[in-house]
């Protein structure tokens, strides 16, 4: 498994990330074979959530006998200083851990998001209390919308952001100027949603009910837009929420090779039919 120094932190992570959602809702011992496959294929940077379900329940014992091999990012969704420390308390518990590699704050969603973060009593004071006491080395968010991550990103110095990098959502305008703005602030780009082809009719009856957004679920599918989010300048791409595509993940991140001219012309075609999942910021 390729690896990518992950900005100005100097880890180095493979450039498939496990969505920690991945092990929710199913039985430990099957967390446990999955984890210990990723990890036997050169997988090192997991991600998680206390909103993933039981996933933190079920990555902690999975985890456990790798923990020092690995880089372990999390997150709280949680904006207030109060909640947030529960939150990441309540997540080392359940993640058997002393520290996390990276604190996030999870799924910025618009610009007075991100001022409650940031105001007094806010989840920042929980970010960096948790770096100046070693729960954290590294500090991070993740957004589903420009404006906020802009706004983020002009508020502190972060070591990561994790975005959307999907190339129906790039073609229509949507994620270049967020990796821009990182990029010009020094933060190490992690990408979500590299496979999603558009919205999920019906959630409750969909193929796929832990992704909110209808995946590519072929390799031959799935393939061409795993490989253009990994050509832009990102270190990784998390791995969809459905356990059953992981296997399918790890063998195209293994075989990966950058895009093509021919290949991202092929790609601006098919966004072309596309409805994506995130629309450009007005």
């Amino acid at each position: 498994m390729q690896k990518r120094v992950l900005g100005k932190t100097g880890e180095e992570l493979s450039i498939l990330g496990f969505g920690g959602i991945v092990v929710s809702g199913i039985p430990q011992a099957e967390a446990d074979r999955i984890v210990a496959e990723a990890v036997d294929r050169g997988v090192n940077y997991f991600d998680v959530a206390p909103t993933y379900g039981n996933a933190q329940e079920r990555l902690g014992p999975a985890l456990e006998p790798y923990r020092d091999k690995v880089f372990l990012a999390c997150k709280t969704g949680e904006r207030d200083g109060a909640g947030s420390a529960a939150e990441l308390e309540g997540s080392l518990r359940q993640l058997r851990t002393d520290h996390v590699d990276l604190y996030q704050l999870h799924g910025l969603m618009d610009v007075a998001d991100v001022e409650k973060a940031f105001g007094p009593g806010g989840a920042m004071e929980t970010l960096e209390a948790a770096k100046q006491d070693g729960k954290a080395r590294f500090l991070g968010f993740s957004a589903h919308s420009e404006e906020a991550a802009l706004e983020a990103l002009r508020r502190f110095a972060f070591d990561s952001i994790l975005f959307p990098i999907n190339f129906a959502c790039w073609f229509g305008g949507f994620g270049p100027r967020v990796l821009e703005a990182a990029k010009a602030s020094g933060a190490a780009r992690l990408a979500l949603k590299s496979v999603a082809r558009t919205f999920s009719p019906d959630r409750d009856k969909a193929k796929w009910p832990k992704c909110w957004y209808e995946p590519y679920d072929e390799r031959d599918q799935a393939e061409l837009p795993f490989r253009w989010t990994l050509s832009q300048e990102v270190t990784a791409a998390v791995s969809p929420a459905q356990t059953e595509l992981f296997p399918m993940m790890l063998d195209i991140a293994e075989s990966f090779r950058p895009i093509t001219p021919e290949e991202e012309r092929r790609l601006r075609d098919m966004a072309k039919e596309l409805t994506p999942i995130f629309p450009q910021d007005d």
